[in-house]
Order: structure tokens, then C-alpha cells, then sequence
């Protein structure tokens, strides 16, 4: 049922959320449609959507006797426990048949291999597919079509397009978040519901005030982003090389997809059948009219700015798909000490690990590293987007302080979201000088795949939501040394990773962890808006942005030095207490992530730590004796079993 326009296919891809919407949409002018079974999907929150394998089957049958097509998603990251039953499901949709399966997870990626099953593999836009090195990568693994990252632009789309067979798919409408795909965490660091698994709280959508240099600005709801709208820029995502016009809404309504599918269905077919005379704007009233929130083209012709900021309909609290609230700010957990003997006993196993704990941390700048040198840290992470005001790791720098490195290993770390001209020049960085480095700490599919022939260390950031064992084994294979455990990894699932993992795992220990990671500068607000008063603020940073929720809790947001912005926990991270326990799993490297301390607050926190893997009894008192300036400590997603 594709058009075609110049040989190019465009397809309509529709969301269904279940069987009865999709019987309503099914004769719609949509082309294809994706939905999700009762398992392994990104929409989990209500147990009345996705569909039982029996309607998966008839879905299926239904579509392709229209000669339409049919999408299955499996694409949030997957436990242990979902490692049980995902074999027996993947082999139930190569019985079904479906076009395609939608992923995130590596793990898909390698069952689907080491099973031989004939199923089409999508990337879903939760991989986070920015460069063409990850696409690249992923062709050479089987992908046949990726779902690219909400934050690329119609001409990087363009050029990906015309340098790989690969298809493109790209969101036209809908529902959009704020961070990077895959790179907020902070919904399952908080309430244990992971947006990265298909429950995702919400938390960017609450209300906020910013405070910033003591000066508070009246801000609304500054991360609640607007819709995608992209009907009235169908020639221009034909031109980039868009094979399917992806429509978000598993959560809508059969009467609130079909007014949207027929109105893209018709400017696509108006496009086709007349592009000189092309309305753009023939049915744009009618969408204005029964939109949810206001509507954005988001990235798609650069960044947005403020004017992707929604404010319609925000404040309520609900999702619209059940009127029901979807959280409220709450208080990060406290450490207790009752909380620690539970995850001691729950991390309890047969054995003692008898392997030498290593201890790494991430810095921000020249003096950070060259104390972590001094202090004897194992592992030198310099960061590849460095808190403003501190400028990036210089060449000098970098040579200055691995000629001083002694015992420690200096790896260098790359930026989260790395684009083409990155790849430009960390290529000829590493490639044309002899930095004396140990390795890499990787961040995405792309630069393993562009670095990894270099002859370097790679050992995989957070960034990489290692989850499940399958996955970590399947990035050992692709050239991982080490890999990083999930943030938002909680207890049951984190013992299994790491004791069924060939993959040695390294574990954030200390500090504050990235929660959200975004292009969306937060700072514009104190460019356009005039402080309504002077405040007073308790974290102990006075340089970053303060995102202040209705509850008064202080949420740091750091910028980098290309504008990207970096929401951190309100509260210190610290499993000092669990280190034995830890060890005793089999957790290799400890990670303190220091970016945001001063110079001897960060170098009290490493003493400390040393002190702690050299004599792991003695943890409990160490954390009695950690003091300094902070919010208070938790424990993360080891909140969650």
C-alpha cells in the first residue's frame, strides 16, 4: 500500500494500542502500523492496551490481506527476568510474521542471531541513532530501518540517507520528550518505574522554577516539550530521504488517530499526485483545532529554542489516554541503614569474589585529573563534555598528564551525542598524535565502531544501558574491555547482570549521575525572562541552573561547553556501605562521578573510597565519616528490588 514518489517509498506508519483501535484504524489511510504485545514494549503502564499473541496473529493477517504492513515492538531495555521469556516470544513472532520488530535492547540484536530467526529488525528511536557510524554498525548487525533520534535535523537526515542503504523512519507527529533517546533515567532512579522499560513517570513535565546566580525566574513547566507537527513539511521529509512518516499515539483513541492518519494520508497523496500546485496547509486548521498540546516541528530545521516549550494543557498532571494523574514531584529517597541490610542480604550469595576492587572516577578539568594521579586512582575518566566554566581537555593537557600518570590509566572519554564533525576530529586527534592514553571510555554504538580498530581499551560509559547479561556479552564481543551497569539497574536485576555476565562490570558508586540529558538549553529562560526575585538556594554548586520542583527540591543542571545541558540527582549517590557486598557479587571497578565536585571535596570523597576497597570491612565507619557539603545521600534505583 506504499506510495512512491521519484522511486522513493513513503509510508504512513500509524500507532494501534490495542485490538479494538486497530480494527477502527485498520481501514484508515495509513500503510503500516506498529504495535506491542503484553510483553517487552515500550507502553506498560495500562494492562487494557497492547495485544495478547492471539491478536498479534490476527492483527497480522488482517493488514497483510489489505497489503498493509505490521511493525511489532520490543523495544524497551530488557531485564534478567525478561531474558526468561523473550526467546519463546521472539520464536512466536517468527511464527507470526510481522514485517518487522522494533528494538532497543542489544539483546534482541544477539537472540536474534544466535536463533537463526527470519524477523526484519528495526532500530527503535530509543537507541538513540545520531551518526552514521551507529547506522553504519547497525547495518553490518542486520538492521534493516532506523527509527532516528528525535533530536536530528531533516539535512543531517539527508546526508545519512544518500551515504547507506539503510531506510529512515522519522516522527511526524505526536508526543515528543525533552531528552536524548534512552538518556533520561531519572523516572526509574526515582520511582523505579524506567522510561527506558516502558513506564516512564513523567518527571520532566512537572512545574519547576529555575534559580540561577541566587535569582529566581518564574518559569512554568520549562521541559514540557510541544508536539511534533510536521503536515505542513511533507516535500521536505520526502527530500531528506524519509522511507516512513512515523505517527507517536499508542495511548490515543481510535477517533483521535484517524483524523490524523486521513490528514497525512491526503497532503502525502496531494504531494505525490501534484507537487507544483502542493497545499501545504489544507487541513492545518482542523489539527490546530483538535491538538492536545501546541504543536512544534522540535528538530527538524534546527534547534528549536524556547519555542518548543508547551504550556496547553500542562499543570494537570495526567496522561491523556486515561485522565489519570501520572506523579507528582516527591522527595529522592534517603539512604537508610535499614534499606543497606536489606540489599546485603538480598546480594548475598554462595562464594567470596577474590578479585582486587579498582577504583575510577570521572573529572571535569586539568586539576581534578592530575589529584586523581596523586591520589592513586586506577581509572581516569577525562570527560568528554566538560561543565562550563571549564573548557575541554586540551592535547597538552591530555600528554601532560599521561606522561605523569604513573600506576594510573588514563582514558578519555567521548561525548555523549557525537555527530559527524566530532568523528572529524577525534579521529584525527587520536589518529595523528601519540597521547599516551590507555583507552577509551565509549558512550554509543558509533564510536566503537569508528575507534574500536584503533588498537585502544574501550570500556563502555552508562551511556549504554547495559541491562542484561545477553547485552553485556554481545558489546564484550564487539570490543568492550569493561562495561558500566545501567543507573537505573535496580537490586534482583543488578545481581543477576553481574553474576551471569562474562563481561567485567563496572558500577557508579558515588556522586551525581546524569538524569537527564538534553539539547535543550534550560539557560535561554535567564536570557528572555527578567528574575521576579533574589533566593537563596542549599546546593553547595552556586555555578549551575537550579530547576526548583513544587516540593522545593533543587535539581542542578550543569551546561556544557556546546550548549547541552545535564540534569543531575538533587542528592548525592553513595553505595559506600555496599562495597563489600558488591565485591563479593562481582563488581570490578567502583566509579565515583566527580564532574561537579570542587577540587578537595572530590579528593576527600577518593580518600575515603581508597581507603574503603583497600579494607572493605571497614566500609560502614567510612560512611559514618563522610562529611561535606550536600543534599543528603541515596541510594538510587538500589532503592528497587
Amino acid at each position: 500500500m506504499s506510495r512512491y514518489f521519484n522511486q522513493q517509498e513513503v509510508e504512513l506508519l500509524a500507532p494501534a494500542g490495542n485490538f479494538e483501535i486497530f480494527k477502527q484504524i485498520l481501514h484508515s489511510g495509513a500503510d503500516a502500523f506498529y504495535l506491542g504485545g503484553k510483553i517487552l514494549n515500550m507502553r506498560l503502564h495500562r494492562k487494557d492496551f497492547n495485544f495478547s499473541n492471539d491478536e498479534i496473529v490476527k492483527a497480522i493477517q488482517m493488514a497483510h490481506e489489505l497489503g498493509k504492513k505490521v511493525y511489532v515492538t520490543v523495544n524497551n531495555l530488557l531485564s534478567s527476568e525478561d531474558l526468561l521469556e523473550t526467546e519463546h516470544y521472539l520464536r512466536f513472532l517468527e511464527s507470526a510474521a510481522p514485517d518487522a520488530i522494533i528494538v532497543q535492547d542489544m539483546s534482541i540484536i544477539a537472540l536474534v542471531q544466535k536463533l537463526k530467526l527470519k524477523l526484519n529488525i528495526h532500530a527503535s528511536v530509543m537507541m538513540n541513532v545520531h551518526n552514521l557510524e551507529t547506522i553504519k554498525k547497525l547495518r553490518e548487525l542486520g538492521v534493516t530501518r532506523v527509527v532516528t533520534s528525535r533530536d536530528i535535523d531533516l539535512n543531517t537526515v539527508k546526508l545519512f540517507s544518500v551515504q547507506t542503504d539503510m531506510e529512515f523512519e522519522y516522527f511526524v507527529h505526536g508526543d515528543m520528550c525533552v531528552a536524548h533517546g534512552a538518556q533520561c533515567t531519572y523516572s526509574g532512579i526515582l520511582f523505579g518505574n524506567s522510561s527506558n522499560r516502558g513506564r516512564c513517570m513523567k518527571p520532566c513535565r512537572w512545574g519547576y522554577k529555575i534559580n540561577h546566580g541566587n535569582l529566581q525566574y518564574n518559569t512554568t513547566f520549562p521541559m514540557a516539550v510541544k508536539d511534533m507537527y510536521m503536515y505542513e513539511h511533507i516535500p521536505e521529509l520526502i527530500d531528506a530521504g524519509v522511507v516512513s512518516f512515523k505517527i507517536e499515539g499508542r495511548m490515543r483513541d481510535a477517533e483521535y488517530l484517524i483524523g490524523i492518519i486521513n490528514s497525512y494520508r491526503d497532503a502525502i497523496d496531494r504531494y505525490i499526485d501534484d507537487p507544483i500546485v502542493y497545499d501545504r496547509k489544507k487541513e492545518s486548521q482542523t489539527l490546530f483545532n483538535n491538538r492536545k498540546r501546541d504543536f512544534s516541528t522540535a528538530y527538524a530545521f534546527g534547534k528549536p529554542g524556547l519555542s518548543n516549550i508547551n504550556e496547553r494543557y500542562e499543570g494537570t498532571g495526567k496522561f491523556y489516554s486515561t485522565g489519570k494523574v501520572f506523579s507528582k514531584p516527591v522527595n529522592e529517597l534517603d539512604l537508610t541503614q535499614k534499606r543497606v541490610e536489606e540489599i546485603q542480604e538480598a546480594f548475598t550469595i554462595e562464594g567470596i569474589s577474590h578479585h582486587q576492587p579498582t577504583l575510577s572516577v570521572k573529572v571535569n578539568n586539568y586539576a581534578s585529573a592530575l589529584m586523581a594521579i596523586e591520589e592513586g586512582v586506577d581509572y581516569i575518566y577525562l570527560s568528554g563534555e566538560v561543565f562550563q566554566p571549564n573548557l575541554p581537555f586540551s592535547k597538552k593537557e591530555i600528554k601532560d598528564l599521561t606522561s605523569q600518570k604513573g600506576q594510573s590509566k588514563i582514558y578519555l572519554g567521548l561525548p555523549t551525542m557525537m555527530y559527524e564533525d566530532d568523528f572529524a576530529r577525534y579521529q584525527h586527534l587520536l589518529t595523528d598524535q601519540d597521547l599516551g592514553i590507555d583507552g577509551l571510555l565509549v558512550t554509543n554504538l558509533g564510536s566503537m565502531h569508528k575507534f574500536g580498530s584503533l588498537g585502544y581499551s574501550m570500556r563502555g560509559d552508562h551511556t549504554l544501558n547495559i541491562y542484561n547479561a545477553i547485552a553485556a556479552n554481545f558489546y564484550q564481543q564487539l570490543g568492550l574491555s569493561t562495561g558500566t551497569i545501567s543507573n537505573e539497574s535496580p537490586v534482583k536485576n543488578t545481581k543477576e547482570l553481574v553474576t551471569q555476565t562474562q563481561l567485567p562490570m563496572e558500577m557508579v558508586v558515588h556522586g551525581s549521575p546524569v538524569v537527564m540529558y538534553m539539547s535543550h538549553d534550560l539557560y535561554e529562560n535567564t536570557k528572555v525572562m527578567a528574575p521576579s526575585e533574589q533566593k537563596g538556594r542549599q546546593y553547595q554548586d552556586a555555578r549551575p541552573l537550579l530547576l526548583i520542583d513544587d516540593k522545593n527540591n533543587e535539581h542542578p543542571v550543569y551546561r556544557d561547553n556546546k550548549g547541552n545541558n545535564h540534569m543531575l540527582l538533587s542528592k548525592e549517590l553513595c553505595y559506600l556501605p555496599l562495597l563489600k557486598s558488591l565485591h563479593e557479587l562481582g563488581v570490578k571497578t567502583f566509579r565515583i562521578e566527580g564532574c561537579h565536585y570542587e577540587l578537595e571535596t572530590l579528593r576527600m570523597i577518593i580518600q575515603t573510597y581508597k581507603k574503603a576497597i583497600t579494607n572493605l570491612e571497614e566500609c560502614q565507619n567510612l560512611f559514618k565519616s563522610l562529611n561535606y557539603d550536600h543534599l543528603g545521600f541515596t541510594l538510587g534505583a538500589l532503592n528497587f528490588n
